[in-house]
Parts: C-alpha cells; structure tokens; sequence
C-alpha cells in the first residue's frame, strides 16, 4: 500500500510551516499569494488529499450539518431529505442522517448524535424536548425544527402555516356543499397536527358547524385506510373526509374504493395536507394543502447560517403559506 501523503510532506516541498499548509486548505486569509501558491503547486505534485478531520481542529467547525428523521417509510420526508442532501452539496457542507424509531424522543439519541460533533442539527419528524434544544445550544450546536417546533425552547423552527392550511380545507369543503365532514388526525400532541386540526375546526365553527366525524391516525398510509375504514361502514358516513398528511389520505383513498367499492369523489370527497409526489399521480389525483418545501428548506438554512453567526440571538419560528393544491378528490370544486 502506497504512503499517505501528509501535511507535513507539502510542508517540506513547499518550504514553508505544516500550520502554513493547514491554513492554506482553511481558507484563510492571513498567507501571502506567494505562499499560497507554492502550497498549492506541492499539493498538486504530491497529490495530497487534505484531512477533514484535522482541518476541524483548526477552524472549530467540521462542516457537517446532523439531520433527524423518524418515518422515512413516509414518502415526505424522503423528498425532503433529498432537497437537503441537494442544497448541502451545492454548499459544499457534508450532512449524518440520524434515524429515530416513531414516536421515540430525539433525547434518546442525542448522546450519540453529539459524539460526532456536527455545526448545526436539523430535526424533522422526530420530537426533541426543549432541555435538550437547550443543551445543544450550550454545547455550541444550533438546532433547526423543520415542519414541527417546540413552545418554549430556544431552538428555531421553520413550518408551514398549519393553522391556516386546516381553515383552507374547511372552507374548500364547505363552499362544495359537503355536510357531512370527518377529520382523521395524526399524531397527538405533535404540532403539525395539533395546528391542522385547531384551524379546521375553528373555521368548521366560525362558519356554523358544530358536529364532525374523527377517527385518530398517525400519519401512516395504513392508520388512513383502517380510520377511513370506520368511518365509510358507519349508517352516517362522511360526505367528506380530511386527513391530516397525505399519505393517509392516500390510504382513505384506497380503504373507500378497493375496500367498500366507493367512488372518490361521487361518494366521498377526501382531502389531504403535504402535496408529497405521490399525490398528483394519476391513481389518486388527491387535492390536498402542498407544504412548499422548497422555500421551507432555504428558510432553514438561513436560520441555521445566523444562528452560527449569532449564537446569542433570539429564537425564530418561520411561518411559510400553504398552498391549495386542487386535483380529482373532491367533488363540486
């Protein structure tokens, strides 16, 4: 096996100080254009790789960026990893994917996750409490909520307007004429859905309804097909059902026509909230509230770029508008 080519070979070639070449492939500024380039032209000789690891111990930062994800089996959150993992590259950042099992607190793996000393750590469906965002922060590690935050806690956050996106869909149903309305959940006490079902249900009240159908899900395809299930075999059956992600909507979707041979939307009218790649397909045509995930994720690393800047500064929650998104799911539209 060939030698590794070290800093300290360049240095030789070079005439100059190792810490003169640490500095070079830092990016500082303080080495004359001279020196610079005679480091450079040996590296090149050499063909030396510089050491990521080492350079960290001279610039106090690895340029690694952590991201958290729980229910990568949903078909969001792969989207949103690949717009990340896209955007980092151009950044020229590295990023560790961490995973969570459901419902499993991101405290559980915190130790772990902080062993690799990462700059910044963005957290998408997984739930992290707000002792730990603080202690993240105390260790010099910023940390980003990505479509959820936390009250209370000095931990940033970037969602979609969720609040707003439920009183859309009420509306929607209720100018098309259904009267008879469900709403199957996710999970509890996760503010996505929490946000989404207090908008629906207030604008469901402000506007003269105070009776609607419920089922509790958890955001999986298979809780969306049992709730719907229940609520299309009762002698009542929905007119309508709003499904707080996509992806039981999808479910609903199925449950109603290949498992109670419904017609969507003749029969029913389901509806749903993400806008994941999968809904537009021509098998469902789901309207839905789309989370404009693009915009989400430049706020993000806008908010993780001032937060390692400004450690100090205040915490930040970043509303971005939904956006109706009509399809074939709902009928009188």
């Amino acid at each position: 096996m060939a030698k590794r080519v070290t800093s300290i070979d360049v240095a030789t070639l070079a005439g100059v100080s190792q810490s003169t070449v640490s500095r070079v492939f830092s990016d500082m500024d303080n080495i004359s254009p001279e020196k610079r380039r005679r480091v450079l032209d040996a590296a090149n000789k050499l063909g030396y790789i510089p050491n990521a690891i080492a350079r960290s111990l001279t610039t106090q930062r690895t340029n690694i960026i952590g991201i958290v994800m729980a229910n990568l089996t949903s078909p969001f959150y792969p989207y949103v990893l690949e717009k990340f993992l896209q955007r980092f590259r151009e950044m020229e950042k590295q990023t560790l994917l961490f995973t969570s099992a459901p419902n499993q607190d991101v405290d559980d793996i915190m130790p772990h996750i902080m062993q690799h000393r990462v700059d910044a750590l963005i957290i998408t469906s997984a739930m992290l409490s707000t002792e730990m965002a603080d202690k993240c922060l105390r260790y010099g590690i910023p940390v980003i909520l990505f479509n959820r935050y936390i009250l209370n806690s000095n931990a940033n956050a970037v969602c979609t307007d969720n609040v707003e996106g439920g009183r859309i869909i009420a509306n929607l149903l209720l100018d098309s004429g259904h009267q008879n309305i469900a709403y199957i959940s996710g999970q509890p006490n996760v503010s996505t859905n929490t946000d989404r079902e207090k908008g629906f249900s207030d604008r469901m009240r402000e506007r003269g309804m105070t009776e609607w159908l419920r089922e509790e899900g958890d955001f999986f395809y298979q809780s969306g097909y049992d709730a719907a299930l229940r609520l299309l075999s009762r002698p009542d059956r929905p007119d309508a059902i709003f499904c707080a992600s996509d992806n039981m909507a999808l479910g609903a979707i199925d449950a109603a026509r290949y498992g109670l041979g419904l017609r969507v939307p003749d029969d029913v009218s389901i509806v749903g909230f993400d806008d994941m790649p999968m809904a537009a397909w021509p098998a469902y045509q789901l309207t839905t509230v789309a989370q404009q995930v693009d915009l989400m994720v430049e706020a993000t690393i806008e908010l993780m770029l001032e937060k390692l800047e400004d450690p100090d500064s205040r915490p930040i929650l970043r509303l971005i508008p939904g956006r109706l998104v009509l399809r074939n799911s709902v009928r009188g539209v």
